[in-house]
Parts: structure tokens; C-alpha cells; sequence
């Protein structure tokens, strides 16, 4: 089993998942915007935010060689967060904590909930990262 609780042995369905509220994930989930809002009032029409691709870049990025090999195959370690966790640890909470978000900002809050708990991400840095992009949209 890893620091996760994840026995690769095992079958994903067992996967242990850190369900506990993150605040700054909640503050985002009750007063963000969805992108399907945000282009409508900037009149963007493209139906897809800005940040997707970057957001399944990262998701790929993480899962390291788990994209590619087959899950007995990975190497323990050798990704920080393996493609099959991670899309289940993203069902679990889509279907739990961030179910009234809509896709895919719920997807990626999903991702940071799951990069939060593994110590992937700081919280309180991704605060200040949200402050100043928040700043920087708002000054134009």
C-alpha cells in the first residue's frame, strides 16, 4: 500500500480517498465562476475554457508513465499521481463533494483536492496564486 492507501495490488475500487472539505476548494465552489458564464460575458465563443489544456497536461504530467504501461507494470513512485487514481479519486469527488460543479471545473477541482491531500500542492500557495491571477483579471 502507498502513502495514498492505495494497494496497487489491488483493485482500483478500493482506492482510500481523503473525502474531508478542503476551505479554499469550497470558498472556490461556492463563489467561482464557470467558464460557461465567463464566455458569454466576454463574448468568447469557443466552448472550451483557456486553462483545459493545461489542466489535462498537468493531469498527464503527473501520471508519469501510468498513461502509457499497463497499471501492474508501473513502477511504485515512479508518478506522482497514477492515471487510474487519479480518474478515480475524480469520479468519487464529482460525484460527492463537487457534484454541483459543472465540468470541467469540476474536474479540475477534483485534481487539486486530490494534489492537495497527497502534499502535491499547497494550499495556502494556491490561495495566493488564485488571489494574484484574481488581481491581474480584474485590473484590466
Amino acid at each position: 500500500m502507498d502513502s495514498s492507501g492505495f494497494d496497487p495490488g489491488s483493485d482500483i475500487g478500493e482506492l482510500k480517498i481523503d473525502m474531508d472539505p478542503i476551505p479554499l476548494l469550497q470558498e472556490i465552489q461556492s463563489h467561482g465562476r464557470a467558464w460557461e458564464d465567463l464566455s458569454v460575458q466576454y463574448g468568447v465563443t469557443n466552448p472550451d475554457p483557456p486553462w483545459k489544456i493545461t489542466l489535462e497536461a498537468t493531469c498527464d504530467l503527473l501520471a508519469g508513465d501510468s498513461c502509457v504501461k499497463p497499471y501492474d507494470e508501473v513502477e511504485p513512485g515512479s508518478c506522482a499521481l497514477p492515471s487510474l487514481e487519479r480518474r478515480a479519486e475524480e469520479d468519487e469527488l464529482s460525484a460527492t463533494l463537487y457534484q454541483d460543479v459543472p465540468f470541467p471545473e469540476r474536474q479540475l477541482l477534483a485534481l487539486a483536492h486530490s494534489m492537495i491531500k497527497r502534499g502535491l500542492l499547497d494550499e495556502g500557495e494556491l490561495a495566493r496564486r488564485v488571489e494574484a491571477i484574481g488581481r491581474r483579471l480584474n485590473s484590466v
